[in-house]
């Protein structure tokens, strides 16, 4: 007699342990520390100057600014907490976009994205290896090859770790996290005691906040656009589909994390405006140092070390996301197979990984290619605003699809508009050529889509590559995959 199924539950369990999928490890405040550590980079520390320049100094209208950008961070955000608890997949708008808007966009964004996100992740390693090297060097410049050679090492060290462990990755992204808070809440309570102590030079700026010459429309539109900037990051934890009980945890994540860099942003602002007049800020290569210099002068080394903290933390969030895009991008059919294998032991994304950090490698070493990736910055908004648009879509097209958290269904309808313009602006205002040829690189992905996505070219000895590296790397399709293993 045949034996039949078990339905032994210690052997039910024992069969989910070994699946090979990505396990839900991540819990809210892992979430909390991604979204922070992805939104809090250099930036803050280093030229918080865009908002208050195109606000031609004036303080009240940049504060309000630095608030209204916020808010519409937050918009976000909501939205892509009803997309993420709907749809708590990997892939982050990639996911979001092809179930809404079908194949075509999605692989738009994911052709997009293979380059302009690895180059972003070249561009905060170069950055990190800046800030890691200088001291070292005074008032000389670090040798480029040093720091080329730094930020590939730092690359390939985080690659490995977001390849081999997500508890270790969420661990190193929890204490940068906290380091790079702890720095931020120096200068908040710095400025804070500084203007609770009521000297009268430290309370100039916020006697008329608003009395100085004000901007006109366009000069708020980049104001805000910079404001924006600042506040990008915010989208990353759709791309986690380790998230332990993501109905629940996602919307609580976001309504904690973007709220919370909204606070220190403004107060991390009135801190700087209470020592420094707008003028030496705008005028400071970087602000948080020249701060320093003058509130704990005797430790004020703690600000570069913390500049680069906060991009090491930036940098593995990242990477973090990027591992998860390309995954997703695999599952669906859009990249090489291999990329959304699995290692067998960590069932953690390895290929992913690899194929991310290589590119973003590739753009290290010839550190010009990443200028001109300047240009595509306006496809960062134009995917958040298909994104959103995606949800209006679900909301008609699946009316009856699991929606543990709903957003207010106008805030959508504001982000695509407001989606649409921050792509429009830079090329209305400055027209240029580089957009033209970022705009045809995006309608370049049609080649490779119509006949490898689209009609399914596919060539035979692909597939024994694909094994070999299958076996090199002892990574296995995904359960639920319609890939077989190697023998």
């Amino acid at each position: 007699m045949g034996r039949g199924k078990s339905n032994d539950p210690k052997d039910v369990k024992r069969k989910e342990k070994t699946k090979i999928q990505l396990k839900r490890r991540i819990g809210c405040f892992d979430g909390v520390s991604f979204i922070i550590g992805s939104i809090v980079g250099a930036g803050i520390f280093v030229s918080p100057t865009g908002v208050l320049k195109h606000s031609l100094l004036n303080v009240g209208v940049a504060l309000t600014i630095w608030t209204a950008s916020g808010l519409v961070s937050l918009m976000g955000s909501l939205c892509y907490a009803e997309l993420g608890t709907a749809l708590p997949f990997s892939g982050g708008e990639y996911s979001h976009i092809k179930r809404g808007l079908g194949s075509l966009p999605a692989f738009v964004f994911i052709w997009t994205s293979t380059f302009t996100k690895p180059a972003s992740n070249a561009a905060r390693a170069l950055l990190f290896a800046e800030y890691a090297t200088q001291p070292f060097y005074g008032i000389c410049p670090a040798p480029e090859v040093l720091k080329k050679c730094l930020a590939l090492a730092v690359l390939w060290s985080l690659g490995i770790l977001n390849g081999r462990s997500v508890k270790v990755a969420a661990w190193v992204q929890t204490v940068f996290t906290l380091l790079k808070m702890m720095a931020l809440s120096v200068i908040a309570i710095g400025g804070i005691v500084l203007l609770v102590g009521g000297r009268k030079e430290n309370l100039t700026r916020f006697e008329d906040m608003f009395g100085s010459e004000m901007p006109n429309a366009s000069q708020i539109a980049e104001a805000f656009f910079q404001g924006l900037y600042a506040y990008g990051g915010w989208w990353s934890l759709n791309y986690m589909a380790e998230m332990k009980n993501p109905s629940r945890n996602i919307p609580l994540t976001v309504m904690t994390a973007v709220p919370a860099v909204i606070v220190f942003y403004l107060l991390v602002n009135i801190s700087y405006l209470t020592v420094l007049t707008p003028k030496e800020i705008v005028s400071s290569v970087a602000v948080a140092v020249t701060w320093a210099d003058r509130v704990i002068p005797s430790v004020a080394w703690i600000i570069p070390v913390s500049v680069a903290v906060s991009i090491f933390g930036a940098l593995n969030s990242s990477m973090f996301t990027l591992g998860r895009l390309s995954y997703a991008g695999s599952q669906s059919g859009h990249l090489p197979v291999l990329i959304s294998m699995l290692n067998v032991h960590t069932c953690t994304p390895a290929p992913a990984m690899i194929f991310s950090t290589t590119i973003a490698s590739i753009f290290i070493i010839p550190s010009d290619l990443i200028m001109l990736t300047n240009y595509f910055g306006f496809s960062a908004w134009l995917m958040i605003g298909l994104t959103c648009a995606s949800l209006i879509v679900l909301r008609y097209q699946e009316p009856n699809l699991h929606r543990p958290y709903k957003v207010f269904l106008p805030v959508p309808f504001v982000m695509v508009a407001m989606s649409f313009f921050l792509v429009l602006a830079p090329i209305v205002w400055s027209p240029n050529m580089q957009y033209f040829y970022a705009f045809l690189f995006m309608l370049g992905s049609l080649i490779v889509y119509i006949p490898f996505v689209h009609f399914k070219l596919h060539f035979a000895f692909f597939d024994k590559i694909t094994c070999y590296l299958q076996l090199l790397l002892e990574v296995s399709p995904a359960d639920g995959s319609d890939e077989s293993k190697c023998e």
